[in-house]
């Protein structure tokens, strides 16, 4: 089993940054390197979406359209720790923040491609931490 909890969320004003990490662990979880983190988000009223990942290796990266640009997806494996730097933040970013693995998915750094490998989610998804952007 993995667990993943995430940190570092809160409010922030619209235009801010704010850094999401999430830390891996677990009894059968025994290399960080093997899977691909994710992260996704849930607004209020809203289905869940994949907005970010990057492969085992750190060699691939998704963003979706929505924050190309103004997010930054990186990972420590000596660490088992994944980020989310959020820059030039919006109201319509607020959302719960959810980290995600899988030891399934291979990221290919073609858009499409890892778009509907994410669509169907990741094998394992932390509580999730909250992250409100004031106008």
């Amino acid at each position: 089993q993995v667990q993943l909890v995430e940190s570092g969320g809160g409010l922030v004003q619209a235009g801010g940054s704010l850094r999401l990490s999430c830390l891996a662990s677990g009894r059968t979880f025994n290399n960080y390197a093997n899977y691909a983190m994710g992260w996704f988000r849930q607004a209020p009223g809203k289905e869940r979406e994949a907005i970010s990942a990057i492969s085992g290796n750190g060699d691939s990266t998704y963003y979706a359209d929505s924050v190309k640009g103004r997010f930054t997806i990186s990972r420590s494996n000596a660490k088992n720790t994944v980020y989310l730097q959020m820059n030039s933040l919006k109201p319509e970013d607020t959302a719960v923040y959810y980290c995600a693995a899988d030891s399934r998915i291979q990221l290919t750094g073609d858009y499409y491609n890892d778009y509907v490998l994410l669509f169907y989610g990741m094998e394992y998804y932390g509580n999730g931490t909250l992250v409100t952007v004031s106008s």
